[in-house]
């Protein structure tokens, strides 16, 4: 029995040794964060100081400020209208290098399609800044073409937020939902066939469901990103509709007053936490 003991502690002190440095990290750059900024959004600024004081003020505050809301609001519409157009081309995009390409040539597809991921994201919302510009690229061309007789004025807008978000994540989403079409067995199709199905019905009831869980992941990944980005908005939607990272950063850069921000990120937190735990129910009904 101590013989086995001995084995069972060395392989717990292996396990340990494995975990231990994944717990520290998680710890030290997720945990201690997340609790110094829950902590510093219970504390309030007046005037130039910081009271360090317990409340909830600034909570309070996000529901009677219209403009916090409102930002919040600006936040869900962008980052909902994102996800769904991105699903909406990435889906065929992802179907057709999974069925209709040759095998030999999809990875060759798959690199081209994630082109834009080797680019610096910032570098990506300063280039469609020069193609919306008002003497930019399409402007220019559209106007030569007799299209328009007036330059469009799409900068600092939602729409170029949105654009410049939808060509980051249809790459994405083009992956997770790959990696699930190449993983569907011919079998399906057959099956489907042989009970009379055509295409169309196969495609609905069969392919589509089956193909859900990596349509899923690839939105929450795109919800989670798109909602908690700063760079966009702040480039091509410039502050005419402040999106609710541009208010937290307003509040550290303008006003020093970091006990809102916390507070506001928080917020920002929770709404993240409440689509994750409807995704994973329903990805989890999905699979039953």
């Amino acid at each position: 029995m101590s013989g086995q003991a001995s084995i069972l502690e060395r392989d717990r002190a292996k396990a340990w040794t494995f975990v231990l440095p994944a717990l520290l990290w998680t710890v030290a750059f997720f945990l201690v964060p997340f609790v110094v900024m829950a902590v510093t959004s219970l504390w309030q600024r007046v005037g130039k100081d910081i009271i360090h004081t317990w409340n909830l003020d600034n909570y309070l505050a996000f529901f009677q400020k219209s403009h916090f809301i409102q930002a919040l609001m600006n936040s869900l519409e962008v980052t909902v209208l994102v996800t769904v157009i991105s699903i909406a081309l990435a889906y065929p995009l992802a179907w057709i290098i999974a069925e209709r390409v040759p095998k030999r040539w999809q990875r060759l597809a798959l690199i081209l399609a994630i082109l834009p991921f080797w680019t610096s994201y910032v570098v990506r919302s300063y280039a469609w800044l020069l193609v919306f510009a008002k003497n930019g690229v399409l402007n220019q061309t559209l106007v030569g073409l007799g299209i328009i007789d007036v330059p469009w004025e799409l900068v600092a807008t939602r729409t170029a937020t949105v654009i410049g978000f939808v060509h980051f994540f249809v790459m994405l989403l083009t992956l997770t939902i790959y990696a699930n079409l190449v993983q569907l067995s011919p079998n399906y199709r057959r099956a489907a066939a042989d009970l009379g199905a055509g295409p169309v019905q196969t495609f609905i009831f069969v392919i589509l469901p089956l193909t859900l869980p990596g349509v899923m992941v690839g939105a929450f990944l795109t919800f989670v990103l798109c909602i908690g980005d700063y760079i966009t908005p702040q480039i091509l939607g410039g502050n005419n509709e402040l999106v609710l990272p541009q208010v937290i950063m307003l509040q550290i850069g303008r006003s020093a007053n970091f006990p809102t921000a916390a507070a506001l990120s928080i917020i920002l937190m929770i709404v993240v936490t409440v689509v994750y735990l409807l995704c994973a129910r329903w990805l989890k009904l999905e699979r039953a």
